[in-house]
């Protein structure tokens, strides 16, 4: 066993069951939904379709972030343990988490001097995030110190490649992403915006491609422009979506007839309710290692 732990946020987006086979620790994000205070625990409080469905009726979604003293209370019995802690967060450009972590790293780096707590801001999110942890918990498990780790990140992070496409643009006009006029019309088009995560973590709308197939053979062509060894890539592929799995599979497998060669099979993931309540139903996005983010 390492002598550290290594943690991330529900916001990677992956599954209870990915956090105890890998060995990461999980700090829950928050949301509210028509005032009812929830975990966005992996659709323990609220499953997918649960918390799509009272979105559509009209049901009002805020998400907050991990607070500093949320932190703390997580970090508190490893450090009393005598192991040390390497915390991911979600994007800096998508939530104040990042900020939280490093107030609760400080204020108990008073209080455990002795020991080491390093975080570092993924520059990612959903199973983008849950990619890049992914990978770091091979590393640890390979024998990678705890500061070796954290270089490793930073070096690497903006390597994680992240596209998303959306067939429903409710909430992205209900959040401001979308104008409702460009949204009325996109809908009447059947636009599908195409976006990506940026070098400095933020979201931004990259394309707008009118039906939905098009935008998959946007989102795969888009792979191969950008994936590390092209048609030889040897690493993992993770798509997460939101109530639409037969959309995401359908790019999942010319994935995989396109890079025989991956690491596995592509890994289906839902989007959690944090992400999920700014995307709404229909969002696919797909997770790869590719040329850094520039």
């Amino acid at each position: 066993m390492s002598d550290y732990v290594l943690s991330c946020c529900s916001t990677c987006d992956m599954s209870e069951e990915w956090h105890a086979r890998r060995n990461i620790a999980c700090v829950y994000f928050n949301y509210e939904l028509a005032g009812e205070p929830c975990k966005d625990d992996y659709g323990a409080t609220h499953a997918p379709a649960d918390l799509y469905a009272k979105m559509l009726a009209g049901a009002e979604a805020k998400t907050s972030q991990v607070s500093a003293g949320e932190y703390m209370d997580a970090w508190r019995p490893t450090l009393e343990q005598g192991r040390d802690i390497i915390h991911v967060t979600l994007s800096s450009g998508i939530s104040g988490t990042y900020a939280s972590a490093c107030v609760a790293r400080d204020t108990l780096a008073a209080e455990f001097p002795e020991r080491t707590i390093i975080v570092v801001d993924s520059l990612a999110a959903s199973s983008g995030y849950g990619l890049l942890v992914d990978r770091m918990a091979d590393l640890r498990d390979e024998g990678m110190g705890i500061r070796e780790l954290a270089d490793w990140a930073e070096e690497h992070k903006l390597e994680v490649q992240h596209w998303f496409f959306s067939t429903d643009l409710t909430f992205f006009i209900r959040g401001g992403r979308i104008s409702k006029a460009a949204g009325f019309f996109g809908g009447l088009l059947n636009i599908c915006p195409v976006m990506d995560v940026e070098p400095d973590g933020s979201l931004a709308v990259k394309e707008k491609i009118r039906t939905k197939h098009k935008a998959i053979a946007r989102t795969l062509e888009l792979m191969g422009q950008l994936v590390q060894g092209g048609a030889g890539y040897g690493g993992k592929v993770f798509i997460s979506n939101s109530e639409c799995l037969d959309d995401a599979r359908t790019l999942g497998e010319k994935i995989e007839a396109a890079y025989p060669q991956m690491n596995g099979e592509v890994e289906y993931y839902p989007i959690g309710a944090t992400i999920g309540t700014h995307t709404g139903p229909g969002t696919v996005a797909l997770f790869f290692w590719g040329k850094p983010r520039a």
